[in-house]
């Protein structure tokens, strides 16, 4: 079972987690659920230094989770809502999987408890 859960691995998921576990990433992909952003004012409410807000930057633009453009001197960046596709499938892979060892493990109980009856 294990192995064969290792030959689905695909790197871009693991990118994808990696971006989305650090709490500063998640507050700028939150921001760029409204609209695209500059660099500028993503870095305001962080409180942390520009350089430090673009390496998480590069960091969620690795994992395909947002996209930037430049304009002169002006970095913009914009959300990429279709990255979070392999997501989703792992999860409901992973639901369906629960959700089936459930099933089998609650009438596995109730037919116990019914011989148990008898």
């Amino acid at each position: 079972m294990i192995v064969s859960d290792m030959a689905k691995h695909h790197p871009e998921l693991s990118l994808i987690f990696q971006a989305l576990a650090d709490p500063t990433r998640r507050a700028i992909l939150g921001r760029l659920g409204s609209g695209p952003a500059q660099v500028t004012a993503l870095s305001a409410p962080t409180g942390l230094r520009l350089p430090t807000v673009m390496r998480h930057l590069a960091v969620l633009e690795e994992a395909g989770l947002i996209a930037t453009s430049k304009d002169g001197r002006v970095r913009t960046c914009a959300i990429v809502p279709e990255a979070l596709e392999p997501v989703r499938t792992w999860l409901d892979e992973q639901r369906a999987m629960w959700e089936s060892r459930l099933d089998r493990l609650e009438a596995f109980a109730v037919h116990a408890m019914k011989e148990e009856e008898q």
